[in-house]
């Protein structure tokens, strides 16, 4: 199964996109986890996650971005160029930085796709910044009935709930294998598992999901690592990435970056009205330093999923340029050292590069702990 997971990870368009689109569904890129992607579940619409799998250069997006831009964003905008995004009839975007609104906006000058547009979201998490948040989603819920030709009221809304919290907790049980003392699930098997899923038609996907999780259950434990370790940061979606780690004998147990599991795969709370309930979710959920005024609560959550996974030192990524975590990554290290955990810091490229420089760092992380 976990070949069949890198078969679908090649490829933006994979075997179980082409099938839905040929089933009369349409495929809508997201690019953040502001995006709610809850609501591009509605009618017949599905959720992709925007990758650029086998990324070998950004030559053509170079003459639209600049060099200090992140490798991410000109990524995307070379795969949208190179019409391997062509199959998408629709884009969705937050503003969450500039980096990515300049990946919007490159797009809405180049006509690609039809449908693309950009979410304004607060900086705070205040209660004047949730009810601007309410306000954007129902704007945006307007916007896709329109072009989308989809029934939006409060019955559907809550039934994507359900139905979303129940996708969520299949995913969920997959990930909290790994809080066992030898979990029968690597941390780079389980981000492919979540990178799928997030880049498949879910109503397809989900079969597969069920059965490997039944596989899970038979497998042997992994044996012989070293040490246990959570992975956080920038944007992250290959596992080559975390393999890389666990060559060196670390199992990454934990993750919390933007494509990771903590705290992207909560259960949203219904509280009352349900474009409240989604917006509170996206909004409040503290996962990315954009929101700076929570980094007491997001050290808070990070001490606590050391302590419920049994951690044993924390690696932090950050790609490139990109300025939230070039703010972030500093003040998170030391926060960290002085609770007495350890911490290694890297910077890298969206495309992974310098193996070998990075499994002499890990196994001399590994190395200075005692393990």
């Amino acid at each position: 199964m976990d070949n069949f997971f890198r078969e679908l990870l090649k490829e933006p368009e994979n075997i179980l996109v082409a099938e839905a689109v040929c089933d009369g569904y349409i495929p809508v890129g997201y690019a953040c986890s502001y995006v709610p992607d809850i609501l591009l579940t509605l009618g017949n619409l599905f959720p992709l996650r925007l990758r650029a799998p086998g990324i070998t250069g950004t030559e053509q997006a170079d003459t639209y971005l600049s060099s200090v831009i992140c490798s991410y964003s000109r990524s995307l905008l070379e795969c949208y160029m190179n019409g391997r995004y062509d199959f998408l009839q629709g884009s969705v975007f937050a503003a969450s930085c500039d980096h990515l609104r300049r990946l919007y906006d490159n797009l809405d000058y180049l006509a690609k796709p039809d449908f693309n547009y950009i979410l304004d979201v607060p900086h705070k998490t205040t209660e004047r910044a949730l009810e601007w948040f309410i306000d954007e989603i129902n704007n945006f819920l307007v916007h896709l009935a329109d072009h989308y030709n989809i029934t939006v009221n409060d019955e559907v809304l809550l039934q994507a709930i359900v139905d979303q919290n129940l996708f969520l907790e299949k995913l969920r049980s997959v990930g909290e294998l790994r809080l066992k003392d030898n979990p029968s699930i690597s941390g780079s098997e389980f981000q492919r598992v979540l990178l799928a899923a997030f880049t498949s038609p879910r109503h397809l996907f989900v079969d597969y999901l069920k059965k490997y999780r039944s596989s899970l259950e038979e497998r042997d434990s992994i044996e012989g690592m070293r040490a246990r370790f959570m992975v956080l940061g920038s944007e992250l979606d290959d596992p080559a990435f975390i393999e890389t780690i666990e060559s060196q004998g670390g199992l990454v147990v934990a993750d919390r970056f933007c494509t990771g599991s903590m705290p992207g795969l909560e259960a949203i709370e219904l509280v009352g009205d349900p474009v409240a309930s989604i917006a509170g979710h996206y909004l409040l959920r503290t996962s990315c330093p954009r929101m700076m005024e929570a980094f007491s609560e997001r050290i808070t959550s990070i001490i606590e999923v050391i302590k419920k996974y049994r951690v044993d030192g924390v690696i932090i990524q950050a790609m490139k340029f990109c300025d939230i975590w070039g703010v972030e990554t500093s003040p998170l290290v030391a926060a960290l050292r002085e609770g007495g955990i350890p911490v290694l810091r890297l910077e890298r490229e969206y495309r992974l590069s310098g193996e070998g420089q990075l499994k002499t760092r890990v196994q001399a992380f590994i190395e200075s702990m005692g393990k």
